[in-house]
């Protein structure tokens, strides 16, 4: 016969499998202004998650068969959701070493603070794991009845599982942040558990946990302030939130203004009111015009940015290319929002439009001069922006002289990456060239839909009479190492095999490896 606790009890499963994805989905936005949101982290993350739920699974059947009593769960599950409320604030000092340690290179940095980020997650999801076995050997009542006592208690687990990642994604995260989040569903699992533990032992038994409700609350108003991420050290922090898709933070430094997304590797877009080129990737993207067979003797009327981010491109061709228009896709429509705002994006002749960069050109029937992809996820670039299927999609959108060109990263010496993007883009256009730039860090590659000559390009290149676009040829003769690239098509990513990750993630541990060597 069924306790009058039982309705209780499967508060508590529909609440604790709540918790757990809300705490998943939380922990990879606090994850995300520090390693960014790799297939690399998400994979850790999901395994890290899948391995303590695994061991609370085994723990807490034991438990169960030691104590099997209501109150005792309770006090678990309370404890449980006073450690999640704590994950946000001790988040903030370990992934800052983490992201301290990355940035350095010191792998005593980087593996120390690793290791404490696994222990922080590991305690409230360990202890969550222990709920399901924990309830359903207090709910069945009978051999009989094990298995539809067991099937119900999971199911009622999983579908708060789905309410906890919705409700954190689209309702919580967007509205109150990623902290905020995490501390509602641990404060609702211990409130909750507190009624249940009152109601089992009594009111005056429960004050202890009562006490702990009080601390948990009482933390959350004193740490639910302040910023995210400190600026970088001499920069001023203007702007910081979270979008659906990205940590957004702008901040200035003597006149120039960047936009960091994420991890904050590298900076996203760079402006300045009275300065034009900005010394990075973003000024090679002028010499796409001059990989036409005309050259610039055509005008450039059509341009497409696929990553917009704040607008640093469409500034630059705004000037040097007054007859372009430039259609900008940018799939984070905050960004758009933090250009407009921040960087001074409002010239009439952009035309900013939110959607993914490949959907928009599969859909879209206009033709254009130059499509320019700087796509980044520092230091990755969306795999599906970077195959042989997408740049088909590329060369179908191109006037008839056009030209492609994207912006791929790299260390000193290791163009692994560069290549692969050769080798792909080259499957599909007759021509590839590249330009290293001036950090070395980036190479931008062109590819041309009518062939086209180095000895065409740089007669195209010396007719430049613009004194912006002349500024960045001569950088490019002088220290660009301009080449023809000999693509191997064999090697191109496709949509079913694009192991881009893979590759960008063995040049950073191989950089990261010689660093510390040195």
């Amino acid at each position: 016969m069924r306790t009058p606790r039982d309705p209780l009890l499967l508060v508590i499963a529909f609440l604790s499998g709540a918790t757990v994805m809300s705490t998943e989905m939380g922990a990879s936005r606090l994850l995300a202004p520090y390693f960014g949101t790799s297939l690399l982290i998400w994979a850790a993350l999901i395994g890290l998650v899948l391995i303590y739920l695994t061991v609370g699974y085994t723990v807490g059947g034991r438990l169960a068969d030691r104590y099997p009593a209501h109150a005792a769960l309770y006090k678990l599950t309370a404890w449980a959701g006073f450690s999640i409320v704590l994950i946000p604030i001790l988040a903030r000092p370990f992934l800052l070493w983490s992201s301290r340690g990355f940035t350095e290179f010191s792998q005593s940095a980087f593996f120390g603070s690793l290791f404490a980020i696994i222990l922080l997650f590991s305690v409230p999801l360990t202890l969550l794991g222990c709920v399901s076995p924990w309830a359903i050997r207090l709910r069945v009542q009978s051999v009989a009845s094990a298995g539809t006592s067991a099937g119900g208690l999971y199911a009622l687990s999983t579908v708060g599982s789905i309410f906890g990642t919705f409700v954190s994604v689209l309702v919580l995260q967007p509205e109150i942040g990623t902290r905020a989040s995490i501390w509602v569903f641990g404060i609702a699992l211990l409130t909750v558990s507190l009624a249940g533990l009152a109601a089992e032992v009594g009111v005056r038994r429960a004050v202890p946990y009562a006490a702990m409700l009080g601390v948990a609350v009482l933390l959350v108003l004193v740490f639910q302030g302040g910023s995210i991420r400190a600026a970088e050290a001499g920069d001023t922090l203007l702007y910081e939130d979270e979008s659906a898709y990205n940590y957004i933070q702008v901040t200035e430094d003597q006149g120039w203004r960047k936009l960091i997304l994420n991890e904050g590797q590298a900076v996203h877009s760079l402006y300045h009111p009275d300065v034009l080129l900005t010394g990075g990737p973003w000024d090679y993207f002028l010499l796409a015009p001059l990989f036409r067979p005309e050259g610039i003797n055509t005008p450039v009327k059509d341009v497409a940015v696929v990553g917009l981010a704040a607008g640093t491109m469409p500034h630059m061709y705004n000037e040097v290319y007054p007859e372009a228009k430039t259609d900008g896709i940018e799939i984070d429509g905050q960004i758009v929002e933090v250009g407009r705002k921040y960087f001074d994006m409002n010239d009439p002749d952009l035309n900013a439009i939110v959607a993914d960069g490949r959907q928009f050109l599969l859909t879209t029937r206009k033709q254009y001069d130059v499509i320019a992809i700087d796509a980044y996820r520092q230091p990755y670039i969306p795999f599906h922006l970077a195959t042989q299927e997408f740049f088909r999609t590329v060369h179908d959108r191109l006037k008839p002289g056009g030209v492609v060109v994207i912006n791929a990263g790299g260390t000193p010496g290791d163009e692994r990456l560069v290549k692969a993007m050769g080798d792909t883009i080259g499957s599909v256009f007759p021509n590839v060239f590249m330009v290293t730039t001036a950090n070395r860090y980036n190479t931008l590659v062109y590819a041309t839909k009518a062939t086209i000559t180095p000895a065409q390009f740089r007669r195209n290149a010396s007719a430049a009479q613009d004194p912006i676009l002349r500024r960045v040829v001569d950088q490019t003769f002088l220290i660009g190492n301009f080449r023809e690239y000999e693509p191997r098509p064999e090697r191109a990513f496709t949509d079913d095999l694009a192991p881009i990750e893979r590759v960008i993630d063995q040049i950073i541990v191989d950089y990261a490896l010689n660093q510390t060597r040195d």
